[in-house]
């Protein structure tokens, strides 16, 4: 759930609004509401939340946490110079697209064929920031199918596409569509016996067979001393977007047994969630 953070002057607090995913006209009109009370910063997570924010205000700073690609999205000039009123803490680095496909085959060596969901509306750089990190993990000798949903009905029928053609998985991205209906990913998923790996651990919890991504929770304690810089007067940009530095490997030991899958030792001992 995207959630805004409020500081002015020396009173913080934290303005938590329910039901925003999947509702960009809410988000918009929240941004704007939340610009006008004029604080001295706003700490918002996720990319439509921080391009709402953006388009709303140009002189109040913003620190991001979860956005993906806040060059190709506008949001900075580059990540060393982010050159505005925006700065914060990317969720991904360049080895993650190659690490979920890795992850796919050590869980089910017999994979070969991937199908990438994404909703290109909602995900960074409409899917073509990962699409192009997974892309360029060729030499695992997966064939990666880019898959476009919008909806429950077009994420039923991108499971049956793929489960028509043999060893195939499911690779789910990050953004707003894919995490609104995580429950049916994962359900269509495990029902039609497709490993799939996902980005966040509550896809997991959630009945999700392997998740690698992310340290959230750091990204924020890393955000709050950018957030406690600019309130003493440091610009956003003066300060560097950072990448993550911590990530998380989950696995769902009663979804691999009901795929007839046997999680390999070495993976399990890597793994910082067991859930079983």
């Amino acid at each position: 759930m995207p959630s805004f953070s409020v500081s002015v002057g020396p009173i913080t607090c934290a303005l938590r609004r329910g039901g925003l995913v999947g509702d960009r006209d809410r988000i918009r009109m929240l941004a704007k509401e939340l610009a006008a009370l004029r604080p001295g910063a706003i700490l918002c997570r996720a990319t439509p939340v921080a391009k709402a924010l953006f388009q709303e205000t140009s002189e109040i700073p913003i620190v991001f946490v979860n956005v993906s690609d806040p060059v190709g999205d506008g949001l900075v000039a580059s990540l060393a110079r982010p050159g505005g009123n925006v700065t914060g803490f990317t969720n991904v680095e360049d080895s993650l697209g190659g690490k979920w496909l890795e992850l796919l085959k050590e869980i089910d060596p017999a994979v070969e064929r991937v199908a990438v969901i994404f909703d290109p509306k909602t995900s960074p750089g409409g899917g073509t920031y990962y699409v192009r990190q997974i892309n360029q993990a060729a030499a695992l000798h997966l064939t990666a199918i880019p898959t476009m949903v919008t909806n429950a009905v077009e994420i039923e029928q991108a499971a049956d596409a793929a489960a028509r053609e043999p060893n195939s998985s499911l690779l789910v991205l990050p953004d707003v569509t894919t995490t609104s209906h995580r429950d049916l990913i994962t359900t269509s998923a495990t029902r039609r016996r497709l490993p799939a790996v996902y980005s966040s651990g509550y896809f997991v919890k959630g009945g999700g067979l392997i998740s690698y991504g992310v340290e959230i929770t750091d990204l924020y304690r890393r955000a709050a001393g950018y957030v406690d810089r600019i309130l003493r007067g440091a610009k956003p940009s003066d300060l560097p977007v950072q990448e993550p530095v911590k990530f998380e490997l989950a696995i769902n030991l009663n979804t691999a047994k009901a795929l007839g899958l046997t999680v390999p030792p070495a993976l399990l001992a890597r793994a910082d969630e067991v859930i079983d």
